[in-house]
């Protein structure tokens, strides 16, 4: 048997590695290419569902991961998966790099989704298809591509397919349709935009290359089984001129006669071989030749169905998983399809195509039979196409071009050997021999740009003999020649020799190749010199080994490329190495001698640090260049040589300079500046001065400006420091020397804003310069308060302008001050005059001014200005003060002015007229409501009347208590003032109020009494006031209650609730009792005869005095609490007052008053309708035997709660009246316990059966039984026996009393009931046993089917009754 044309391998079985059997279906279990396969599963146990990744090119090794999803797809390559959860919400994750790529929701659910290439993935939903490529920033949702097809509804989707050129599209999907699964598909035209439906089960897009075809065609391949039969579709889609049409196939599929209800389930098309992969359902593979359709083999690979394939990564096979979880693969097996092809005469020329188009072993001779046959036959043409064409070109050797090179020429042909190598260019790569060959007649043809064109295309076999034949041609090309051929050497030759300098280390590096670089350098050098820099320096960036930095510099120097050779040292000493210190030098060398300004950059740069700085320090300096000489030079001489030329050395850059010198190297520096050249260098010693003051420190900088007698120099100098210096002598030097060069501005300036001078120094330093102008000296005086000096001083040097100048400009506030230093110096008062009518009297604080000339008793001097002052609308109190005071002295209507005016300051003017008139001092107080000065200044002078009246007026309880305490002595005084005058002539009674509580708060209650006697008992506005009645009666109460009684007899306008309520609290009941009952407060009266004097039978006599309904309710509450239960009831019921009927029911039950509680619960249902009311007098009936009544009432509306009431009448023995609670309510149960209790057997069973209640029936029976009554108690036995729970105590009962027969009796009775059970049968078979053992054997016979025959069993063994046992 010849060996199969296929290669079948189970690659893997997936219960092998860990996913259980359920888990292996087309919706958990999925297949994008032959590298992974995704499952889902939930192990059993596990909290959560996981997916596992099998990785099938790295050892079918497992990657779990813990993630719930409703689908998961892997990449074709990649670890990165796709996830749907909820339908609508997909996630791209990358596994690798544990981060999101994208994520989106759908609008609608995906029911389908695949990879269809590396970047994008479809997907299906119920309406539309989407792509969504992944990888594009840019697409952040998918896109929809087309609508679904009506033909699709109501499929399940299974496939969905996109051509390479992703222009076309087709879904797959099945349905269950007449008892088979028919497939249906939506081909669609992205470029038409239009969709076909098409009925089929599986569907592939493939290409493919057609004899004499300049590109590929696309087809379209599709399986289809219908009722009538199974086709293999092939059709070409987008024909593309001028390749040849492709003619439609349609094959038959061969399904076996017991595969009836198989179909199509897969389709894959091999891109190497060109050859369909079918799968059935069944597990049938079959192959076809996609050009022809013919079938090349067909069997069946497995059991079970197949239900996930793709494509191998190579393009030559297909890959799936069956139902088991076995991962099978199959492809063409190239070493046996050929001749398995050849065994069929009919299939020799799809072998021959098969054989060419995948390059496969088996069919050498037929090719070279056929490539004889056609030389022979002269046809050259195909002769020449079979060899090109021939697998892997085993015909295309240089035999065969020797032969068609030997083929004469046809006129007006191609020649053969031509029309050869242009077949082997269209199929692909010539070989080195048939490029050589194809390349002299083309060079020779001056057609080098077709070589170049091939070169491009890759169609050329490059060797070092092609490379030389066309260097005579083309230098760039044979360069790429040799590259491709590997021939290094002469590839770095062709570089040099085109200028392609920059190519040449990078092709060293890549080929591992090492010239000799400094020859070659030297060589470019010459020709080109900027190539060689070039080249130079990357030679020394990849590696500075490579070539001798010394030697090429040489080479640049020779050449006179100085700028070629800096850069060269720049990039190559860029690394600032110790051991490069003499090649730093010498480049910097190079540059100073011929580049100043090269070598000044690379020094500002501060890359180099090994250089010779001295030697670079002298061609500095030499060059001009001062700033680098002195960064250079470290000697004190060379550092002064250079750093007095000012004019070559920027001032940034000196001033930061001697930020590196010591303080004593810097001020030599300065020194020799100045001693050089004093107007060049000036300004820069005055800049470096100010930058370092605080270093230097000031004196020294002083000194050494003195030194040059520079008072401009010192001016500057001290200028720029002077606002931030502390020190006094460096202000004093500034204000000097600012004096001596004339800036008084800026002298007033300091003077004014400066705090870092001695201004005593300076006032005197001012006062000896003799200023023409005063103000410089006139700001030290003002801010320092030399007044006195600086007055004195103008004064002296009759400089009187300068003091109308300080007082009005400078400072009017200094006016005062000013005017006492005049007066000191027995100035003219007209010139003191003039001066304040000079002033602005806002600016002057009149105070001050007042104190000042009242010191000096010159106050007088004043009254022009003050009354000018005011006239102008000044207010300020100081002037009113000062009015106060010269009116006064001078007895000017001083009364007047203290009472009309209210600008003044009473405390001031207060004090200033204690000594000179008291009562003047009492005026200016009581207008400032000065109170303690006021206090003192009549206490004193012995002024109560006074002080009474103001206490009224004043009416302050802090002032009234600071009078009335106990440390004042003189209190009696005072308050006889207030007693006897000051209250008596007061209108208001707020203030007379507050005079009479802050009495009360000093705890004074005679004096008060006086007070109150004075305001009210005798004839005054107060008399009827109702607050000073109420308080006069407190008092009284609390200090002299004998006279309380009389007050209540003299006064009718106080508050009898607040006085008899004080009278009471203090003990006074009586009192309280006459309060209440002058104002016919009567309840008020009655409570204090009840609750304080205690007196019930006081309480009683009154409530007959005035007979109020109220009075007597309270007098009932008294009594009740004080058990005199029947008076209680009799006055409860003069006061027709049920509303404390709970109360009044409880205490007469206890007591037994049920004939008075009988009146009073009548009296209360003819307003009350209360359960408790009614309850109580049904039950007073019951327990006074009043049992007609009672049934009356009963039989009237009532709402008493009778159950209770009968409840409570049994449990206390009253039966009768029990029977007759029961009775009207109709509670059986009830009545029939009572009716037990009575001795009515027959009633109390007559009522068990009303009742019908199990309790009832045992406890009606037990009392029957007690009383021998046997044929009630059988009545009530036969109701208790039925139930089974009863029966057992019911025996018992009757066995402990000895009534053994009238049990049997009752047993027997029941055993007739229709609830008659087991228990009933077994215990009267036990009865038996013990009292009547001769009856149990017939009773045996008759029931023993519904006996308890093991309980009966023990009972006969007991009864040692052998035969019964026997028988059971």
């Amino acid at each position: 048997m010849a060996p199969l044309p296929i290669k079948f391998t189970e690659q893997l079985q997936l219960s092998a590695v860990g996913i259980q059997q359920a888990s292996i279906g087309f919706n958990s279990c999925t297949l994008e290419s032959d590298s992974f396969i995704c499952v889902r599963q939930q192990t059993e146990g596990s909290a959560q569902p996981e997916v596992l990744i099998v990785s099938l090119k790295n050892g079918n090794s497992v990657m779990r991961r813990p993630i719930k999803a409703d689908s998961a797809i892997m990449h074709w390559t990649k670890e990165i998966i796709a996830l749907k959860a909820g339908g609508k919400t997909l996630q791209i994750f990358d596994l690798a790099q544990k981060s999101k790529l994208k994520s989106t929701t759908m609008s609608e659910d995906v029911l389908f989704w695949k990879w269809f290439s590396e970047t994008t993935l479809g997907l299906v939903t119920d309406n539309s298809v989407y792509h969504w490529n992944i990888f594009d920033p840019a697409q952040v949702a998918p896109q929809k591509m087309f609508d679904r097809n009506a033909n699709l509804s109501g499929c399940q989707i299974i496939n969905y397919r996109v051509s390479d050129d992703e222009k076309w599209m087709v879904v797959v999907g099945i349905s269950q349709q007449q008892g088979r699964v028919v497939g249906s598909m939506q081909l669609y035209s992205k470029d038409r935009g239009i969709s076909q439906a098409i009925e089929g089960h599986a569907a592939a897009f493939g290409t493919l290359r057609l004899e004499d075809a300049p590109a590929d065609t696309k087809l379209f391949t599709f399986a289809n089984r219908s009722a009538t039969g199974a086709k293999l579709h092939i059709v070409e889609v987008d024909h593309q001129a001028p390749n040849p049409v492709f003619q439609k196939k349609a094959v038959d599929i061969y399904f076996p006669a017991e595969a009836t209800n198989d179909f199509p389930v897969a389709m894959q098309v091999s891109r190497k071989y060109k050859v369909i992969y079918l799968v059935t359902k069944y597990g049938f593979i079959h192959l076809y030749d996609l050009e022809t359709g013919t079938t090349i083999f067909m069997n069946r690979i497995s059991s079970d169905t197949i239900f996930t394939t793709a494509g191998d990564s190579e393009g030559s096979g297909i890959v799936g998983v069956n139902r088991k979880g076995q991962v099978l693969s199959v492809s063409v097996d190239e070493s046996t399809i050929i001749p398995y092809l050849l065994q069929n005469p009919e299939n020799a020329e799809l072998a021959y195509k098969l054989a060419s188009r995948a390059g496969l072993p088996g069919a050498d001779q037929l090719y070279q039979q056929r490539f004889d046959q056609l030389l022979a036959m002269g046809d050259y043409a195909n002769a020449a196409k079979t060899a090109a064409n021939s697998p892997q070109g085993f015909l295309r050797t240089p035999q065969t071009i020797e032969k068609f090179k030997n083929v004469p020429q046809q006129q007006g042909q191609l020649s053969v050997i031509l029309q050869y190598f242009g077949m082997l260019l269209d199929k692909g790569k010539l070989n080195q021999h048939e490029t050589l060959e194809l390349a002299r007649p083309v060079l020779q043809q001056n057609r080098k740009h077709l070589l170049e064109k091939w070169m491009k295309e890759g169609k050329l076999g490059c060797s070092e003999q092609l490379g030389d034949i066309v260097r005579l041609h083309d230098v760039a090309l044979a360069q790429q020649i040799y590259q491709e051929a590997g021939a290094s050497q002469k590839v770095i030759a062709a570089m040099a020799e085109s200028g392609s300098f920059d190519q040449i280390l990078p092709y060293s590096r890549s080929v591992g190749y090492s010239p000799d670089f400094n020859a070659l350098l030297q060589h470019i050098t010459r020709i080109n010199s900027e190539k060689g820099a070039e080249f130079a320096t990357s030679l020394a960036r990849e590696d500075p080994n490579l070539i001798d930095i010394d030697r090429t510099v040489d080479i640049f120097q020779s050449q006179g490329m100085i700028q070629q050779a800096t850069a060269f040292l720049l990039d190559v000493l860029s690394a600032n190495k110790p051991e490069q210190g003499h090649l730093q030098t010498r480049l910097l060398e190079v540059n100073l001698l011929n580049a100043p300004q090269v070598a000044d950059a690379i020094l500002g740069n501060e890359m180099f640090s090994y250089y010779d700085k001295q030697r670079i320090a002298q061609l500095c300096e030499n060059a001009g260049l001062m700033t680098r000489a002195l960064e250079h030079y470290e000697d004190p001489v060379s550092i002064k040589r250079c750093i007095v030329q000012t004019d070559k050395i920027p001032e940034e850059f000196l001033i930061n300079y001697f930020s590196r010198l010591t303080v004593d190297l810097a001020l030599e520096c300065l020194d020799e500046m100045l001693k050089v050249n004093i107007r060049q260098n000036l300004q820069a010693v005055i800049n470096i001065a100010k930058k370092y003051s605080d270093l230097f420190g000031p004196t020294r900088i002083i000194d050494l400006l003195e030194k040059y007698r520079t008072a401009e120099g010192l001016y500057f100098y001290l200028g720029g420091i002077v606002n931030i210096s502390n020190d006094k002598d460096v202000t004093f030097k500034y204000i000097e020397a600012a004096t001596k060069m004339g800036q008084m501005q800026e002298v007033e300036r300091i003077c004014r804003e400066s705090d870092s001078y001695d201004p005593e120094k300076v006032k005197n330093f001012l006062k000896e310069q003799k200023l023409t102008e005063q103000l410089p000296l006139i700001i030290v005086c003002d801010r320092f308060n030399f007044i006195h000096d600086l007055v004195l001083y103008l004064y002296k040097n009759q400089q009187f302008k300068s003091i109308e100048v300080y007082v009005q400009r400078v400072n009017p506030a200094r006016t005062p001050a000013v005017v006492g230093g005049l007066l000191d110096v027995d100035c003219d008062e007209n010139i003191i005059k003039g001066l304040l009518s000079s002033v602005s009297p806002e600016s002057v604080r009149i105070d001050e001014l007042v104190s000042e000339v009242e010191s000096r008793n010159r106050l007088k001097l004043l009254l022009p200005f003050l009354e000018a002052t005011l006239a102008a609308g000044n207010q300020q109190q100081a002037v009113y003060n000062a009015l106060a005071k010269i009116y006064i002295d001078s007895n000017n209507a001083p009364e007047k002015f203290l009472k009309e005016n209210d600008m003044y300051d009473t405390l001031e003017v207060g004090r200033y007229c204690e000594k000179r008139d008291p009562n003047l001092a009492f005026i200016a107080y009581r207008k400032g409501q000065n109170d303690l000065e006021l206090i003192n200044i009549t206490t004193e002078n012995a002024m109560f009347r006074a002080q009474a009246r103001y206490l009224i007026e004043r009416a302050d309880p802090e002032i009234w208590s600071y009078v009335l305490s106990d440390n004042n002595i003189h209190r009696r005084s005072l308050v006889d003032q207030i007693i006897s005058t000051a209250v008596p002539e007061s209108q208001d009674p707020e203030k007379v109020s507050i005079a009479v509580k802050a009495f009360i708060d000093a705890d004074m209650p005679v004096e008060l009494i006086e007070l109150l006697e004075k305001i009210i008992i005798e004839p005054s506005t107060f008399s009827d006031n109702a607050n000073l009645q109420n308080l006069l009666m407190l008092t009284a109460a609390k200090s002299d209650r004998g006279r309380v009684a009389g007050y209540i007899q003299q006064l009718d306008n106080y508050s009898p609730e607040d006085i008899a309520q004080q009278c009471i609290e203090v003990g006074m009941y009586e009192e309280a009792f006459l309060i209440y009952k002058k104002a016919n407060q009567h309840v008020e009266a009655t409570n204090v005869l009840v609750d304080h004097v205690v007196s019930i039978d006081r309480a009683q006599e009154y409530a007959d005095q005035v007979d109020l309904p109220e009075v007597w309710s309270k007098v009932a509450k008294a009594q009740l609490d004080g058990l005199r239960v029947p008076d209680s009831i009799e006055s409860y019921i003069r006061a027709q007052d049920p509303s404390n009927f709970q109360e009044v029911i409880e205490t007469a039950t206890h007591a037994g008053k049920d004939e008075e509680l009988i009146k009073y619960l009548r009296m209360a249902r003819k307003t009350l309708r209360e359960p408790a009311v009614d309850t109580a007098l049904a039950f007073c009936f019951a327990r006074t035997n009043q049992l007609p009544e009672l049934e009356e009432f009963l039989r009237g509306t009532n709402v008493a709660n009778v159950e209770e009431s009968g409840d409570k009448a049994y449990q206390e023995g009253f039966h009768e009246a029990a029977k007759i609670f029961f009775t009207s309510i109709s509670n059986w149960a009830k009545l029939a316990t009572t009716l037990v209790h009575l001795g009515d057997y027959q009633g109390a069973v007559e009522c068990a059966r009303k009742a019908n209640n199990v309790k009832v029936w045992k406890q009606v029976n037990e009392a029957c039984v007690a009383k021998k009554e046997f044929r009630l108690a059988q009545i009530c036995g036969l109701n208790l026996i039925v139930h089974a729970d009863e029966l057992a105590d019911l025996v018992k009962q009757y066995e402990r009393n000895g009534y053994f027969d009238e049990l049997i009796s009752l047993l027997e009775a029941g055993l007739g009931l229709e609830r008659a059970h087991m228990g009933m049968f077994t215990d009267l078979g036990i009865a038996l046993s013990k009292y009547h053992p001769e009856r149990v054997m017939e009773h045996l016979r008759i029931f023993w089917g519904r006996i308890n025959i093991p309980k009966m069993i023990r009972a006969c063994e007991e009864a040692h009754l052998w035969p019964e046992l026997v028988f059971l």
